[in-house]
């Protein structure tokens, strides 16, 4: 297990390590060490400009070269947004390390989690959050297979249709409440009465009786959330979800 000091040390070798590439543009702190909330189990957050888009391929690399043999790197994936990619390593000490690169015309601040280190960035950008009409069809169409699943006696799957439908009535409590909805950021920071109507969509155990009682109870979330976002869809969608219940029984 890694310590705060070691991560430090490493974040501070990263940035100096990008300060001293001549392809690199600039270089910022991203994440929550950016804003003063990292803590002991936070990860490493840098995001680097690169001059010359065509240089991206050999930046990333090389970068990734210099990740496995002098830090150890035991495995690493890629995760792309727009311009952006992020390259995300696994240490042996479980420490996670994302180094985001982008062509130096896109390197700027996306959220406020974004501190330059050093050379130049362009003027901040806005990520737009996503629209809870898409989350509202993504909640009900992870219901419609709950309900197929449970029908189907595939029990596994159905807890992963259940979990969906609560994550993204949960997306819509946090927009509500103006929190991230990306990976459950937001979940934690909810106010407790608000989060706590959901405790009961957690599933106990797998067998077809837990599994249709839990899912009631994330219905009912769901649709005291849609009433937040559009009184009259929650009333369009109330009898169809309510009947999706019924008919998994």
């Amino acid at each position: 297990m890694f310590t705060s000091e070691q991560r430090d040390s490493l974040r501070s070798a990263l940035v100096d390590f990008g300060a001293k590439d001549q392809r690199i543009s600039g270089g910022a702190i991203t994440g929550s060490a950016a804003n003063g909330r990292e803590d002991r189990w936070s990860d490493i957050d840098l995001a680097f400009g690169v001059r010359d888009a065509a240089e991206l391929p050999t930046v990333l690399s090389d970068w990734t070269a210099h990740m496995y043999k002098r830090h150890l790197a035991l495995h690493h994936l890629d995760i792309r947004s727009g311009a952006w990619l992020y390259r995300v390593f696994l240490l042996s000490s479980t420490l996670q390390v994302d180094l985001a690169f982008v062509p130096a015309s896109e390197f700027k601040a996306l959220t406020p989690s974004f501190r330059l280190v050093f050379g130049k960035a362009n003027e901040p950008g806005n990520t737009s959050a996503p629209a809870p009409g898409d989350i509202i069809g993504l909640a009900w169409l992870h219901a419609l297979h709950a309900r197929t699943c449970i029908a189907r006696r595939e029990l596994w799957r159905a807890e992963y249709m259940i979990s969906g439908t609560r994550d993204n009535a949960l997306a819509l409590v946090c927009i509500r409440h103006g929190l991230p909805t990306a990976h459950g950021r937001g979940m934690d920071r909810l106010p407790k009465d608000v989060a706590a109507k959901f405790e009961g969509s957690l599933v106990q155990r797998l067998d077809t009786k837990e599994l249709c009682r839990a899912f009631r109870v994330v219905i009912q979330g769901l649709l005291s959330e849609i009433r937040f976002v559009d009184g009259e869809l929650a009333a369009r969608l109330q009898s169809t979800l309510t009947a999706l219940t019924e008919s998994s029984d």
